[in-house]
C-alpha cells in the first residue's frame, strides 16, 4: 500500500483497476470524464478501454463482456443514464455473470449539466444496488467491493458519486500494482434460456429480482460502510438523530464534531435500503433529520419504514421544508440545517458546552468576480454562429441549439441558440417546428461528437419524413467542452490506436443528403456565401463549419487595432463578443494574452482597423503598447502581443 493524492475521479479508476476490471467503456460528460481517462492512463495491459459513441453503446459493449464472465466499469454522467437506460432495464432482467459496475456521477448544482437528476431513483426505478461513496478514500475501497456485490448476486450495480466526490482530491491509500487481483474469466457460454430474453424469462427473473432484493437488504444492513455514530452524552437526551449519505454525510459528520455528536446513520447503499439497521438507528429516538442530494430518498425511505412499523418518529427533511429541496448542500448549508434541527441545547464538540454562533459568523471572504460562461477567443463556433446570423437577418428563423461548447452561443451579442433540451434533439426540433410552420428557416446546430452520439438518428428521419431544413455541423475535431476525448470522426481511440476517420459528409450522403457543403468558419465572406446558397434550396442540406478548436491549434499570434483608422464604431464588440475584444478610455482594444488571430474582427471591421499579425511590421509608426491587464490601453497606440504563442481556453 502507498499514499497518492489523487482526485476522486482518479481514485475510482485505480479502485478499479486494483478490482482486475478487464473492461471499461464510457462516453464522456462532466463530472465523470476522468475516471475512464484515468483507467487508460494508469491501465495494466490486460485491460481494454473505449470511448463509445455514445453512453446506450457504451452499456451494450459492457454487457457483452459481463456475458463473457469479465469484469466490466461503464462511465457516464446522471444526463447519460437517460440514453443508456434503454440496454441497462432490459439486462436488470437478465443480469450478468462478471462484475458489471455502471457509474453514474451525479451533478447537483447543476454544475454543468442540463438537469439535476438522482440516480438512487433510478436505483430503486430500475431494482438496481447502488453505492454512495462520501470520500474519494471510500470511493477507491466501495468500487471494489461494488464488483463483489456484482458478481455475488449476477447483477449490475450502480456506484454514485456526486460532483463534490468526483472531483475533490484527498491523499488516498492505495494498493501497490504487486497486490492488485487479476480477474480471469470463462468467456461466453452459449445458454439462450439465461441470455435471450422473451416475457417469460422476465416474467421469472422479476420474481427472483424482488427476492434478491430482500436479501440485499438484508446483506446491506451488515455492510460496513452502513453505519450508526452514537451520539455524545448531552445529546442523547435530545432524542434526536440525523441520517445522511454521499457528500452530505461528509458535511454533515464534520459539523456534528463541531456541534456535537448526534446520533447519525451514515447510509452507503440507499438502494436496496438497510431496513434492519435503520430500525436499530431508529430506536428510542422522537425526531429525525435527513441529509442528503438531491432527492428525499432516504426520507422516504423513513417515512415508509416508520409508516409500516408504526413508530412514533417524526421525519424531517426536504419534504418538510427543513432542507432545501433543490441544488447541491454545502458545509455552511448542513451545519445551518444542524444547528436548527438540534437546537441551542446541543453539545459542543466534546459534549460539555453549548453551541454558540454559526459558521456563517465568520468574516466572509470577498466575492468573486462574475465570470460568466462565454465561447473562447479565437473559437471558430463563434465564427460559424456569426456568418448563420449575418446571411439570414431579416428572415424568420429558428436556430436549434445543441449541448456542448456551442451552447453558448445563446449569450448576447450572437443570441443564436433558440432552443436547447439535450444531446441531438435539435434536429428533431428543428424538423417540428418546420412541419408546423413552413415559412420559417430552420436550423438544426449540433457538434462532430455530438453528432456521431446521437444526431445519426435525426438526420435519417429528417430525410425519410421530407423535412425542410438545414443543418449545421460545428467540426472542431474534438470532443471540447469534456475535455478533448476522441470520437469517430479524429481517428484516434482511447486506446492510442490510429484508426480511419469516419468522414462526416459521407455519412451523410450515405443517408441520402444531396446537398452538403465544407467551408472554414474563419474565412468570412466563403462562410456567408455558403449560407445563403445552401439555406433556400428544398429538403434536408447541411453545412459543416471545419476549424480545428483553438485548444488544438497554436495560435500565430494576435491581432492589433490601428487607433488612427478605428472610427469608434465598435461594431466588433457589438456583434461578435469575443472576450479579446476590450473598451480602454472608450478606445477598442485586443487584450494579447487573449487573442488567437483567428482574424473574424478584422474580416468584419468596415474601417480596415484591425490589422494581422504579418501585417503589424509595416503598420503605422508609432509607440506600441503592451497591455499587463484589461484595464487600460493608451488612445493612440497600436496594440501588439508580448508572446504570439499563449493559448487560451476556458
Amino acid at each position: 500500500m502507498h499514499k497518492e493524492f489523487l482526485m476522486g475521479n482518479e481514485a475510482i479508476a485505480l479502485g478499479a483497476i486494483a478490482a482486475g476490471v478487464n473492461l471499461v467503456s464510457g462516453y464522456p460528460g462532466t463530472p465523470s470524464s476522468e475516471v475512464l481517462e484515468t483507467v487508460a492512463k494508469r491501465r495494466t495491459s490486460d485491460i481494454y478501454v473505449e470511448w463509445s459513441v455514445n453512453e446506450k453503446a457504451a452499456m451494450e459493449v459492457a454487457s457483452g463482456a459481463a456475458y463473457t464472465g469479465a469484469r466490466c466499469m461503464v462511465t457516464m454522467k446522471q444526463v447519460g443514464l437517460n440514453v443508456a437506460s434503454d440496454p441497462l432495464m432490459s439486462l436488470e432482467y437478465i443480469g450478468v455473470k462478471g462484475g458489471m459496475v455502471v457509474l453514474v456521477a451525479d451533478d447537483p448544482g447543476p454544475v454543468s449539466s442540463q438537469t439535476e437528476q438522482d440516480t438512487r431513483c433510478f436505483a430503486g426505478f430500475s431494482k438496481l444496488p447502488c453505492f454512495d461513496p462520501s470520500d474519494p478514500q471510500e470511493a477507491y475501497e466501495m468500487v471494489q467491493e461494488a464488483f463483489e456485490y456484482s458478481e455475488q448476486y449476477g447483477t449490475p450495480v450502480f456506484l454514485r458519486p456526486t460532483t463534490r466526490v468526483c472531483h475533490g482530491y484527498a491523499s488516498i491509500t492505495v494498493k501497490d500494482e504487486t497486490e492488485y487481483q487479476p480477474h480471469r474469466f470463462e468467456g461466453f457460454v452459449k445458454d439462450t434460456g439465461r441470455w435471450v430474453i422473451f416475457p417469460r424469462l422476465s416474467y421469472q427473473n422479476h420474481i427472483k429480482i424482488e427476492a434478491r432484493n430482500v436479501k440485499l437488504a438484508e446483506d446491506f444492513s451488515k455492510y460496513s460502510r452502513n453505519r450508526i455514530y452514537p451520539a455524545c452524552e448531552r445529546n442523547q437526551k435530545l432524542k434526536k438523530g440525523v441520517v445522511s449519505g454521499g457528500i452530505s454525510f461528509t458535511y454533515a459528520i464534520e459539523t456534528l464534531e463541531h456541534l456535537g455528536m448526534a446520533r447519525l446513520f451514515k447510509v452507503s447503499t440507499p438502494h436496496p435500503f438497510p431496513e434492519k439497521l435503520a430500525l436499530e438507528f431508529l430506536d428510542g429516538l422522537e425526531e429525525v433529520l435527513c441529509i442528503e442530494e438531491l432527492d428525499p430518498v432516504l426520507e422516504r425511505e423513513l417515512n415508509y419504514l416508520c409508516g409500516r412499523r408504526h413508530l412514533p418518529v417524526r421525519i424531517y427533511g426536504k419534504l418538510t421544508g427543513h432542507v432545501k429541496n433543490a441544488g447541491e448542500n454545502s458545509r455552511d448549508s448542513v451545519h445551518n440545517d444542524l444547528l436548527q434541527f438540534l437546537g441551542a441545547d446541543a453539545g459542543s464538540g466534546n459534549g460539555t458546552a453549548a453551541v454558540t454562533g454559526d459558521l456563517s459568523a465568520a468574516p466572509a471572504p470577498p466575492a468573486l468576480p462574475a465570470r460568466p460562461p462565454v465561447l473562447c477567443a479565437g473559437c471558430p463556433h463563434r465564427a460559424s454562429f456569426y456568418a448563420v446570423k449575418t446571411a439570414m437577418k431579416g428572415r424568420k428563423t429558428v436556430f436549434c441549439g445543441d449541448i456542448g461548447c456551442y451552447t453558448l452561443g445563446n449569450a448576447m451579442p450572437l443570441d443564436m441558440v433558440d432552443t436547447c433540451l439535450c444531446m441531438g434533439a435539435g434536429l428533431g426540433i428543428a424538423q417540428g417546428i418546420g412541419h408546423m410552420e413552413p415559412d420559417t428557416a430552420c436550423f438544426a446546430f449540433v457538434g462532430d461528437s455530438t453528432f456521431f452520439a446521437s444526431a445519426i438518428t435525426g438526420v435519417v428521419n429528417a430525410v425519410y419524413n421530407q423535412a425542410n431544413m438545414t443543418l449545421i455541423i460545428l467540426d472542431n475535431s474534438t470532443t471540447a467542452m469534456t475535455g478533448h476525448q476522441p470520437h469517430p470522426g479524429t481517428g484516434q481511440t482511447m486506446m492510442g490506436e490510429i484508426v480511419q476517420k469516419i468522414n462526416i459528409e459521407s455519412v451523410l450522403r450515405g443517408i441520402g443528403l444531396t446537398v452538403v457543403e465544407t467551408v472554414n468558419p474563419l474565412d468570412y465572406q466563403a462562410s456567408l456565401e455558403c449560407v445563403k446558397q445552401t439555406a433556400d434550396k428544398p429538403g434536408v442540406k447541411a453545412i459543416i463549419f471545419k476549424s480545428p478548436c483553438i485548444a488544438l491549434t497554436r495560435p500565430s499570434g494576435s491581432m492589433s487595432v490601428d487607433s488612427r483608422k478605428c472610427t469608434g464604431c465598435r461594431k466588433c464588440i457589438r456583434e461578435l463578443g469575443c472576450p479579446a475584444l476590450i473598451l480602454s478610455e472608450g478606445r477598442v482594444c485586443i487584450d494579447s494574452s487573449l487573442c488567437t488571430g483567428c482574424s473574424l474582427c478584422a474580416q468584419i471591421c468596415p474601417a480596415d482597423a484591425v490589422c494581422s499579425p504579418k501585417s503589424r511590421a509595416s503598420g503605422p509608426a508609432g509607440d506600441t503598447f503592451i497591455p499587463q491587464d484589461n484595464s487600460s490601453c493608451p488612445a493612440d497606440d497600436i496594440c501588439h502581443p508580448a508572446d504570439q504563442g499563449g493559448v487560451h481556453n476556458e
